[in-house]
């Protein structure tokens, strides 16, 4: 093989490996758009396959240009080319230190790729742990307990602003009792309250001052706003239910023994859990359901 044989061997060379670079990039592409959103896991594992793959190329495409060059025989230099060969070497020296630099980069962000995957990984790892302890998980165990003993579990509500009484409704539902829409609860418990005006106006602070019972107007414009928006309800508009549906309604919470309203009705309780740490937005009803044989191990 002479040197131009050399020459037009490394040219059709280096344009395949340009095409196989290509084809590879289009590849990565598909692969990158096949991770589902969101999903971090198989993200994480088409980036490492990624990275493998263009690794294994640039180690293919070094070998082949060195066995190449390694496979060509020496040829036979006259006094102008063995002058001009330090220049030679010097060349392929640097284009030897170009790929090795080039690899020595492409390693370097792999594996600074897999560094921040590891730190992040064991962040989620840390928080999780940390959530087992907080408020949140803390309570909703401790209500589960206390239901558990009970023969009951949750069932969740939504935390749309009604969740008081829909989860009311729900136990109506449960208990096999008539049941209402919301908005009929509501308009029945604000009528219940400004009918027995006397009976909840003393316990309706200003938000701004507790120690200052709402005025008359305030109280009114209270029970307007219970019966036509999703203004969030509590112990008085429980009280009103309870003598509305003439049966005792009971509340699981974390803290402290359960509560009762209307323990003088008869029939079966309506039986809610309170929470205080479940949602973001604040407190937060859910109802409950019997324990079913097949529920019993959860």
């Amino acid at each position: 093989m002479d040197t131009g044989d050399l020459l037009l061997d490394e040219d059709e060379l280096l344009k395949r490996q340009k095409q196989e670079k290509k084809n590879l990039q289009s590849r990565v592409q598909g692969m990158k758009k096949s991770i589902p959103k969101g999903d971090k896991k198989k993200k994480k594992e088409v980036a490492d396959e990624i990275a493998k793959l263009e690794n294994d190329l640039e180690e293919k495409h070094k070998q082949e240009l060195a066995q190449l060059k390694t496979s060509a025989p020496a040829p036979v230099l006259c006094n102008e080319e063995a002058d001009a060969t330090p220049d030679s070497d010097n060349e392929k020296d640097a284009v030897t230190e170009a790929l090795a630099t080039r690899v020595s980069r492409a390693q370097k962000r792999r594996n600074k790729k897999e560094t921040e995957a590891k730190e992040r990984d064991k962040r989620i790892q840390e928080q999780a742990e940390k959530n087992k302890a907080g408020p949140r998980i803390l309570e909703i165990n401790t209500i589960k307990d206390s239901l558990r003993t009970m023969s009951l579990k949750l069932y969740n509500i939504p935390a749309d602003g009604n969740c008081l009484y829909l989860a009311v409704n729900h136990q109506l539902q449960v208990t096999g009792r008539p049941t209402h829409s919301t908005s009929e609860l509501r308009k029945v418990t604000a009528d219940f309250m400004l009918k027995h005006k006397e009976e909840f106006l003393p316990f309706m602070v200003n938000e701004l001052d507790e120690t200052e019972i709402v005025s008359e107007e305030q109280f009114e414009n209270y029970c307007k706003d219970v019966a036509t928006t999703k203004l969030w309800g509590g112990q008085l508009e429980l009280r009103a239910l309870s003598n509305i549906l003439k049966c005792p309604i009971k509340i699981i919470q974390a803290n402290g023994p359960p509560t009762v309203q209307g323990e003088a009705f008869k029939g079966p309780e309506l039986i809610l859990t309170y929470h205080r740490h479940l949602y973001r937005l604040g407190e937060h009803y859910n109802s409950t359901l019997p324990v079913a044989e097949e529920d019993e191990d959860v």
